[in-house]
């Protein structure tokens, strides 16, 4: 894979608010359900300059969001649903690293991952993150149990 990485288009972000359905329990994963998240990304001046897509060969593969505060950025990021679940997602996840260490000061990358999504928690651990707790919150019509983790560079 050869991935470019690109301020979030306007195009790009509606496809992936609209057209992303992952299957099953990962359903929890589409921007239709949660009208927060699905506004955000949708809407120029709420992304501002935190959303960034991630292209192959020019077709958008993935796409992920930046929050700094101090020493740490906070990240979201998502993958299109057809290559999720396909060995894909170390180097995707590698590039975003990369990516925050050249542009970014900051010691620590902060993510937040729903308990039953295990494939995802593999790859940050391969990738050097380490659970720094558990909590709650209440997203999609119910309240879920996320896992945080932290790398530090």
């Amino acid at each position: 894979m050869q991935l470019i990485i690109e301020k979030l288009s306007n195009e790009n972000a509606k496809e992936i608010a609209d057209n992303w359905k992952y299957p099953d329990q990962y359903s929890f994963y589409n921007m239709t359900e949660d009208p927060e998240d699905y506004e955000e990304i949708t809407t120029p001046e709420l992304r501002a300059d935190n959303y960034f897509q991630v292209l192959n060969n020019n077709e958008l593969f993935g796409f992920f969001a930046l929050y700094s505060t101090g020493s740490v950025i906070e990240m979201g990021i998502g993958i299109k649903p057809e290559y999720t679940g396909k060995g894909l997602g170390e180097e995707f996840i590698r590039i975003i690293i990369e990516f925050i260490r050249d542009n970014y000061n900051i010691s620590t990358i902060r993510l937040s991952v729903v308990d039953f999504n295990h494939r995802a928690q593999k790859v940050y651990s391969r990738l050097g993150f380490s659970k720094t707790r558990e909590y709650s919150q209440e997203t999609n019509n119910s309240v879920y149990t996320f896992i945080e983790m932290e790398h530090y560079l």
